[in-house]
């Protein structure tokens, strides 16, 4: 791991504004070299001309007329990538990047995040992102050291010992690439699964060595960096990455203070899938819906029941027997009706058949139509039309 250069005696207090900006989570050093190029930053109302203006602090320091806050404390996220998304700010082509997803995948008030490196539109995989420009720079410097491991599917034919020369390096169209460590995990006919491990990272090295030695690469995964490991993170989603092996971990890329006690470093950090969100309680049931008082008037106490005239007996036509509803009961007999006793209507002429026939009540007379029997039920012959179904 890197170690920080000693001060010089006749160097100031502090550090160059680029890094303090940098470390404050304004934008990347080169980002904010441009800024201030552009006449962006000014300190105390003056613009700043030169980037190596060296501060303590950045008190009276303004980015675009803006008042620049103290530092946070360093964070670090990891993100996995999926493909067709631009590890940028914006795109001048409009293709999404990778703060539209970072949205709702990131929890709410996380500060400004920056990727710390780089991956393709097609490439997928751990994405790290932290608040702090300083460690962002130092974990991308070739000079650091920290290894990147990628996972590559490629077409094509190549041997275990081919893969073994590149840890003596390759140069590639006049570009020197480090030592690299690749090995063969399996093959299915022309179609390859290989582990690389690189420690430089640049600009598409792992796609230009397979394609060097004459592979087809139609996928590639970043599975690791530094000692941070993908794990089961679920591909679109972020978690921030917390704990001892981290914090020993920021320590020697920021030349920082170990906390107190000390943590004990690990070769691995697989990151976990983020916990999931609580679960919401229960809606509360509806209330029963309120019914308005009815219309109709309240029932007759039992005592007025005997007073009034029983229905049934008012129903009953002549002939009919008495039912046990009426037996013994002490109200007068209703009346018979107007034109009772008279004789029903003479019966039609011809044999009798079903349609013709008179109709008789039970104690009637021949020919007597009982005014409380029913219609017998329609027939195929005298079948009433039916209407439309509604």
């Amino acid at each position: 791991m890197p170690t920080l250069p000693p001060r010089s005696t006749d160097r100031p207090e502090g550090d160059r504004i680029a890094k303090l900006l940098a470390r404050a989570g304004i934008a990347s050093r080169r980002e904010i070299e441009r800024m201030i190029a552009e006449g962006r930053v000014a300190l105390d109302g003056t613009v700043l001309d030169t980037p190596a203006t060296i501060l303590a602090s950045l008190k009276g320091v303004t980015v675009d007329g803006k008042p620049v806050a103290a530092a946070e404390a360093t964070r670090l996220f990891a993100f996995n990538k999926p493909t067709g998304l631009i590890t940028a700010e914006r795109d001048p082509a409009g293709r999404p990047t990778i703060y539209a997803a970072l949205r709702n995948a990131l929890p709410a008030g996380t500060p400004r995040l920056i990727p710390v490196g780089r991956l393709d539109l097609n490439t997928e995989g751990l994405l790290l992102l932290t608040n702090d420009g300083g460690l962002k720079r130092t974990m991308e410097l070739p000079a650091t050291k920290v290894p990147r491991t990628y996972r590559a599917r490629a077409f094509g034919v190549v041997t275990q010992s081919q893969l073994e020369d590149l840890m003596d390096g390759v140069e590639i169209d006049g570009v020197r690439y480090g030592s690299i460590n690749a090995n063969l995990e399996r093959s299915s006919g022309r179609n390859l699964w290989i582990e690389i491990t690189i420690t430089e990272g640049k600009n598409r090295e792992v796609r230009r060595v397979l394609e060097y030695l004459g592979l087809q690469v139609n996928r590639l995964i970043r599975t690791g960096y530094g000692p941070f490991n993908i794990g089961d993170l679920p591909r679109g989603q972020a978690v921030e990455l917390t704990g001892k092996p981290v914090a020993h971990f920021l320590s020697e890329m920021t030349g920082t203070p170990i906390p107190r006690g000390g943590v004990k470093k690990a070769d691995k950090v697989v990151i976990a899938a983020p916990a999931p969100a609580p679960a919401k309680p229960p809606r509360p049931a509806r209330p029963a819906p309120h019914k308005a008082p009815s219309a109709r008037p309240a029932p007759r106490k039992d005592d007025d029941a005997a007073a009034r005239p029983q229905r049934s007996q008012a129903r009953k036509g002549p002939g009919r027997p008495a039912t046990a509803s009426n037996k013994g009961s002490d109200r007068a007999a209703t009346p018979p009706r107007k034109g009772a006793d008279r004789a029903g209507p003479a019966p039609r002429k011809g044999n009798e058949t079903l349609t013709n026939a008179p109709r008789r009540g039970p104690g009637s007379p021949t020919g007597t139509r009982s005014p409380s029997r029913k219609r017998p039920a329609p027939t195929r012959g005298n079948t009433p039309p039916r209407g439309p179904r509604k």
